[in-house]
């Protein structure tokens, strides 16, 4: 299994011999309601968008999580996977082919993949969203995602998997708290799941913010001082921060393997 963060909660996963787009935030900038006033990111260089993709699959229906303009980019006869929100949002833009997948549900490609949903993030006041657990049954290696930090305790049936990705940051706004939990947060998925690997998510490795919303938010905590917890909760999880763009191959029982990725060329015509 080889991991691409493409930045923000944007993962390449390459699985099975297949390429699926997590999340992908990858042209345009990011907005909610279209309110740049209140919120706007944008990319400090403008990357490609990976080639050959073979599934989309999205865990929120909100837009850091399935980015309307690049959802509109993308080719849509590439199948889509995704929590009721998310799936919906895929259908109503115009994709033919969206799994609709509820908590406990799992999809599957016979003998190569198999992706299970599990309850996520708590997005208003009945609904909540969808985190993964996604397996590759070639190479026996897994992994777990939920993007904002809310891990159900039901997750420990699936231990142990190889890579836990959730962020390891606390945003928060005052008076509100936490909209990301990331210190405490993922030293609970550690302990559920007993990872060999923990990569962050959420991040803005090559990223600029603007609006109202960036005036009031504080980003609590880092890699190191998660290292510290894991250690004084004698968990033996290595914790490592990847640049944007950059791939780790994950093995099932040994971790880390850096391969830094290549842009495709095209073909002289």
């Amino acid at each position: 299994m080889r991991l691409t963060w493409l930045d923000s909660n944007s993962w390449l996963i390459e699985a099975a011999g297949k390429r699926i787009l997590l999340d992908p935030w990858l042209v345009g900038s990011l907005m909610f309601g279209n309110t740049p006033w209140f919120f706007k990111a944008d990319r400090r260089s403008p990357q490609p968008i990976p080639e050959q993709i073979d599934l989309i699959l999205l865990s929120q229906g909100l837009e850091d999580h399935a980015h309307p303009e690049t959802l509109r980019a993308l080719d849509h006869s590439i199948p889509v996977i995704g929590s009721p929100s998310a799936a919906k949002v895929a259908k109503d833009m115009g994709y033919t082919t969206t799994t609709t997948l509820n908590h406990g549900e799992v999809f599957t490609i016979p003998d190569l993949i198999k992706i299970r949903a599990v309850k996520g993030s708590p997005t208003g006041p009945t609904n909540i969203e969808n985190g993964y657990i996604l397996q590759d049954l070639v190479e026996n290696t897994s992994l777990y995602y939920e993007p904002h930090g809310s891990h159900a305790p039901e997750i420990q049936e699936f231990a142990p998997v190889d890579v836990v990705i959730t962020p390891i940051l606390d945003l928060k706004l005052p008076l509100v708290g936490a909209i990301i939990k990331g210190q405490a947060s993922a030293l609970q998925a550690a302990k559920l799941l007993k990872p060999q690997l923990i990569l962050p998510t959420a991040g803005d490795g090559d990223l600029t913010y603007s609006g109202l919303l960036v005036k009031f938010l504080r980003a609590e905590g880092n890699v190191n001082s998660l290292r510290s917890l894991l250690s004084q909760n004698q968990i033996h999880a290595e914790v490592y921060e990847p640049k944007p763009r950059e791939t780790i191959a994950v093995f099932s029982q040994v971790l880390l393997q850096q391969i830094p990725i290549k842009p495709a060329t095209k073909k002289a015509t």
